[in-house]
């Protein structure tokens, strides 16, 4: 039997992060039925998921068993986060007690030692139809008593002892297209509302979630204007489809996604894909990716992002229309406003999205600046590894920066070749980071992978920088 269906935490941090769901610290649960008067508790997740493993199973279960009942009680509880299923109807809780809607929890029980010690080690875990982003809603119940379209908690018990593993098991019940996502990112999770409405000229993360959520509601409610580019850029388009759906659902009509229609949006959403559902039809991956692959939004935190900021603080020395930001890797109002006035000073649609154009007239710009400048003029930042693994023959802005970093350790590590940076891993690139590899007692390749990437970063900063702390201006 396989145990193949993990999705490997190298692929998932290489997410946009759109895509990646992030565990939360706690989770307020609701003591009763949606609708029934009741207390509200706020406890932390992981005690959530070994406290309703506590109730719903039993320690003497076989342990393959166990690990796929707490990878569907896990899956329900980020599911219900995920899509916020109450917070969207108004409520202010996340999930319930009630088994008739959720999953059993009791207030102050006590632990088995077998399912907590689990659960501390696979509640970073979650179950995924593949393709899919949000986190399968598991449904499960106990097979004897009551059944259900799911996971039959007894019938886990048989299979386990039969040999099947935690994610057949799972699959058995849910399909063969499950996969376990694992290692996701553990923090706080708050409203999904960005804080602030989203009007005309508005780009961010926010604003492509709500372009993907009504061209999926316009399949239901076909009167809704069509977006014309899903881009995350807030143009008159989407104004006109959300004025339509305000209309269509009895809000305010004023085109700018407050709080209440951002939330109604987000209701009607769940409500024609049933992502609460054992059959889920939510954004996919590969929708999602398609948009933004090579699109950086406001909100964005790749790597990418250093060398977005990088750029734009190098041309804000020669364009007094850019301010400059700080190189914190986060993509954040004052970096869309720096782009939008170097989209404006090269005439572009001034989006502050960084489309594939303008990244590429930002990198040639900065590059075009760097060309005129020897080595020892240049002030690299750190630069986060791009997850990208460079071959001979491979072309990026990326290389530019570790080959402009290589020509400067040249100069104090003459074993090193001079190279000029062209952005091309060619023949001399290759042999300079041979050089630099046999130097630092790594396997000499000629590969930039994680490990090389980080060490020519370490030195070139030790070599540049000493310990000063901040980076000089170019």
């Amino acid at each position: 039997m396989s145990t193949k269906g993990n999705i490997d935490a190298l692929e998932l941090s290489q997410l946009p992060p759109t895509a990646v769901v992030t565990i939360p610290t706690t989770i307020t649960v609701h003591l009763g039925r949606p609708d029934e008067e009741a207390e509200n508790i706020t406890v932390p997740y992981l005690d959530y998921i070994k406290n309703v493993g506590s109730s719903e199973l039993y320690p003497t279960w076989p342990e393959d068993a166990l690990r796929a009942n707490i990878h569907a009680i896990t899956s329900i509880a980020m599911n219900r986060i995920y899509t916020e299923w109450y917070r969207a109807r108004g409520y202010d809780f996340d999930i319930t007690n009630s088994t008739q809607y959720d999953q059993a929890f009791v207030p102050g029980r006590g632990i088995f030692d077998t399912i907590g010690n689990i659960a501390d080690e696979i509640f970073t875990q979650y179950i995924v139809r593949e393709g899919q982003l949000q986190p399968l809603f598991a449904q499960f119940c106990d097979g004897r008593v009551s059944q259900c379209n799911g996971l039959h908690q007894w019938g886990t018990v048989d299979l386990a002892e039969a040999g099947y593993t935690p994610i057949e098991i799972l699959r058995y019940y849910y399909g063969e297209d499950i996969n376990i996502v694992t290692d996701a990112p553990v923090g706080y999770v708050g409203a999904s509302y960005p804080g602030e409405p989203l009007a005309l000229s508005d780009s961010s993360i926010a604003v492509l979630i709500v372009q993907f959520e009504l061209d999926r509601i316009r399949l239901n409610y076909p009167g809704l204007p069509p977006i014309q580019q899903i881009s995350g850029y807030f143009d008159e388009s989407t104004e006109a489809a959300v004025r339509e759906f305000q209309r269509v659902f009895n809000l305010p009509v004023t085109g700018v996604v407050d709080q209440a229609t951002w939330y109604m949006i987000r209701n009607i959403y769940i409500a024609v894909t049933k992502l609460a559902e054992l059959t889920a039809q939510g954004v996919t991956l590969a929708q999602l990716t398609g948009v933004t692959l090579e699109t950086y939004l406001e909100g964005d935190i790749r790597p990418r992002v250093d060398l977005i900021q990088y750029a734009l603080n190098v041309l804000s020395a020669y364009y007094p229309t850019i301010e400059g930001v700080a190189i914190t890797g986060v993509f954040d109002e004052q970096t869309r406003q720096d782009v939008i006035a170097f989209q404006e000073t090269l005439n572009l649609e001034p989006t502050g999205v960084v489309d594939s154009e303008t990244f590429e007239a930002m990198t040639s710009a900065l590059f075009g600046i760097l060309d005129s400048l020897p080595p020892e003029a240049v002030y690299l930042p750190t630069m986060r590894w791009p997850g990208i693994v460079f071959y001979p023959g491979d072309e990026s802005p990326n290389i530019y920066i570790i080959q402009e970093m290589l020509s400067y350790i040249s100069l104090t590590i003459p074993a090193i070749p001079y190279i000029e940076p062209n952005g091309v891993l060619d023949a001399a690139t290759e042999q300079a980071v041979r050089a630099f590899q046999g130097a630092q007692g790594l396997e000499p390749t000629g590969i930039i992978n994680e490990e090389t990437w980080n060490s020519i970063t370490e030195v070139y900063r030790q070599q540049r920088f000493g310990t000063v702390s901040g980076i000089p201006p170019v």
